[in-house]
């Protein structure tokens, strides 16, 4: 073996080992770097059928007790475990998962604590969660009535928008604008489970998800509160920021194909569009939540 003359190490077998290892170092600084935007929800997840893994086909979803729930997810299991209306019940883990959750020590969470395999968690949540190696049983939030909601200037209505993907995303934008509370509809509306959750990344621990039995009295109740309601649709008579009235505002969205139910449209205080000048006149219902949000932030300020 030869001697590389200025340093005294080993020739170019070693150099191929150092080069070896900053590979896998810098590999790893660059998952890491990932995983955090993706927690961020600055970019996405890839979809499943670009992850699918060996026993998709077979895995079945084990039986829920109605006030079960399994979140998952590095953000998404920090947030709840930082929530203190949350009541969790079990915290499984790999162990390098639970050193990257940064939650101190585990005897301080007041829950078991168990170390297992991302296989252990497959079974549990299925080999397309992308789980990171933590999972938490817990129980879902409270439930919040809507006259709470009285002294916020600013909430977000969905008129039976169906996808988890869709709400989580929209609890974001509702969290990052400082509304009051994303309100939906029990039927054809996500109920808080994983895939919620995770979409939203930290968000459903920081805002209140009102469910109720029917939307039309929830918008009389809304209205009897103090708020204008306005509804979202492509065929609005003005602009919508021309349609803000009043101290308190309440944004209507549609479902993700139909828009608002006519029940709805008739109900809401106004009907308002978001014009958009270019070839596509349609946006999905989480981005158009996102604009309809600063708009709204923007009309409160004044």
């Amino acid at each position: 073996m030869s001697k590389d003359r200025t340093s005294g190490r080993s020739g170019p077998e070693n150099t191929t080992g150092d080069k070896s290892a900053k590979d896998t170092h810098y590999a790893t600084l660059r998952r890491a770097h990932r995983d955090a935007k993706r927690e961020r929800g600055e970019i996405p997840t890839p979809p499943p059928q670009k992850r699918k893994r060996a026993g998709a086909d077979d895995w079945k979803p084990p039986a829920l007790a109605p006030d079960q729930v399994y979140l998952y997810g590095l953000h998404t299991v920090r947030a709840a475990l930082a929530n203190p209306e949350r009541k969790n019940i079990k915290l499984s883990a790999t162990q390098n998962a639970l050193v990257r959750l940064e939650i101190g020590p585990v005897e301080e969470l007041g829950i078991p604590v168990e170390i297992v395999s991302p296989q252990d968690i497959d079974k549990v949540l299925g080999p397309e969660a992308i789980h990171q190696g933590v999972m938490l049983e817990t129980r879902p939030l409270p439930v919040r009535r809507l006259e709470v909601l009285k002294d916020s200037p600013l909430l977000l209505v969905l008129d039976q928008v169906t996808d988890p993907h869709n709400v989580g995303a929209i609890m974001r934008s509702a969290v990052a604008f400082d509304a009051g509370a994303v309100i939906t509809t029990q039927r054809h509306s996500p109920t808080e489970s994983g895939v919620l959750a995770k979409s939203a990344s930290g968000a459903l621990e920081l805002i209140p998800y009102i469910q109720i039995t029917n939307l039309a009295d929830a918008l009389g109740e809304l209205h009897r509160l103090g708020f204008v309601t306005i509804g979202l649709d492509s065929e609005g008579p003005a602009p919508l920021e021309g349609t803000f009235s009043g101290e308190k505002v309440a944004l209507v969205l549609g479902s993700e194909g139909k828009g608002l139910r006519q029940k709805t449209r008739e109900t809401v205080n106004a009907l308002a569009r978001l014009d958009m000048p270019g070839a596509i006149k349609s946006l999905n219902v989480s981005n158009a939540a996102a604009i309809a949000l600063y708009a709204a932030r923007s009309y409160l300020k004044t």
